[in-house]
């Protein structure tokens, strides 16, 4: 395997190089503290997908050098939050957000002398199960809401990124706007510039500086950075210089903690099945959510599209089919892929809540649909909110289906080209706040999630 392809490999899977720490020359010299993670006491776990790996990575605010003493209850807790799927026998990872204001039923972890325990059931923001029972609790709180099998969990310490983007010579990024967020430690003209590990951290934490101060446009500078990272190392800079090498890794293995059953060894194993990755099939993309009912400041999930997410992932059938040569098959299927601009709706409220129907009509005609009537319900009241459409629109309705918290759809012949959206009070939760569009796509279950590769940056700054 060539050094490019070891560092490809390492940095997918195992936040950029945890792999390396395998190479030839360095493997008895670094090492990876670990943490003790008991999932014979998860209970029922998912299934095993063969040939798929599934890693939960962590990043916190806390220096894993002190991971052999640190104390969860104190509130360490993670920022960021990532189901890492690598396809081995595909040779393609996808990388899936969870944010950390997301509400979810915690699993059942036992208190401990350390520990203060969780009862099943109990709703609480996601990262807060670290606080319950440490990287065990964690884990096994992603895998419940997930149905995702996680093999192994890796934690960095987000103090430390800094150390390992300036252990590179920085990252190439476009600002599109200037930063000023005092709270994030950052200031930075716009443009393209190279950012050292200070400003790269700062980028990575900032809020203010993005378009709505969410985590979820946070996410989104997380995941354009860490495919300028993944550029940067497997460019070949960082292999042919030892000493770079060697401070690469070192700050790597330094921030790093990991389960106790992840050793060098499987991470070797691991690394040799990915030597064939490519950069354009490390696909990232954050799970579909809507605003939490309860509080404007938390998210929940959006059961639909999150769960055809969490199944695809799950199964290995997040990535879609390679390409060969595209063709008449390839253009056919863009043809037919259905756009929201395809879809003619009725928009009818049956919730009692005067003026529904004229807001959704609104957001959906600003995602692009066509909005051909609002009213009342007459000829059909369904007992929870459907799409009623004609069996050759089963495509246009699943389209809009998309863009919807909860709804159902039924198929009635001869019911013509329009839909009809009839939203009722039992269910009606609203739009979509991710993940609005999500038909076509030839099979590739990510189409429509606003999902990214980390071969090129989508923002330019030209």
């Amino acid at each position: 395997m060539s050094p490019g392809q070891w560092v490809a490999c390492g940095a997918t899977g195992l936040l950029i190089a945890a792999s390396l720490t395998v190479y030839a020359g360095y493997r008895d010299v670094l090492s990876i503290d670990t943490e003790e993670v008991n999932t014979d006491a998860w209970g029922d776990r998912p299934a095993r997908a063969e040939g798929i790996h599934n890693i939960l990575l962590l990043a916190t605010d806390e220096r894993a050098g002190e991971a052999a003493e640190y104390n969860v209850v104190n509130g360490i807790r993670p920022d960021v939050l990532v189901v890492v799927s690598i396809d081995v026998d595909s040779g393609g990872v996808t990388m899936v957000n969870l944010p950390r204001d997301l509400l979810v039923p915690m699993p059942a972890c036992p208190a401990t002398d350390e520990d203060p325990g969780v009862a099943a059931g109990t709703v609480d923001q996601l990262n807060h199960a670290m606080t319950y029972g440490g990287m065990d609790c964690q884990g096994n709180t992603v895998e419940t809401i997930t149905d995702i099998h996680l093999d192994h969990m890796v934690m960095v310490d987000f103090a430390g990124f800094q150390d390992i983007v300036q252990s590179i010579g920085g990252v190439e990024m476009c600002v599109p706007e200037p930063i000023d967020d005092p709270k994030a430690h950052i200031t930075l003209d716009a443009g393209m510039q190279t950012l050292n590990g200070e400003q790269a951290l700062g980028l990575a934490r900032s809020r203010a500086s993005t378009e709505q101060g969410s985590d979820l446009n946070r996410i989104e500078n997380q995941q354009r950075m860490m495919g300028a990272i993944l550029r940067k190392v497997t460019s070949g800079e960082i292999m042919s210089s030892p000493t770079t090498l060697y401070d690469f890794m070192g700050s790597v293995t330094d921030s790093l903690v990991t389960d106790d059953g992840f050793t060098v060894d499987k991470m070797t194993e691991l690394a040799i099945a990915m030597r064939q990755v490519d950069l354009s099939r490390m696909r990232m993309v954050t799970v579909p959510v809507l605003e939490a009912p309860s509080d404007e400041n938390k998210l929940v999930l959006n059961e639909g599209p999150a769960r055809e997410l969490f199944s695809a992932v799950a199964s290995g059938d997040a990535l879609p089919e390679e390409e060969e040569g595209g063709g008449e098959g390839s253009e056919e299927a863009a043809e037919t892929a259905v756009e929201p601009g395809d879809v003619s709706v009725r928009v009818l409220n049956g919730t009692g809540i005067t003026g529904l129907a004229g807001q959704v009509g609104t957001l959906l005609t600003e995602q692009g649909f066509n909005v051909t009537e609002e009213g009342d319900p007459v000829e059909r009241i369904p007992e929870a909110s459907t799409i009623y459409h004609a069996p050759d629109q089963r495509a246009q309705a699943e389209e809009l289906a998309s863009a919807l918290s909860v709804v159902q759809l039924e198929e009635v012949p001869g019911f013509g080209e329009e839909l009809e959206l009839v939203m009722m009070a039992q269910d009606w939760d609203g739009l979509a706040v991710s993940g609005e569009s999500s038909s076509g796509g030839g099979g590739d279950a990510l189409a429509g999630l606003d999902a990214t590769t980390a071969a090129e940056d989508e923002v330019s700054c030209e």
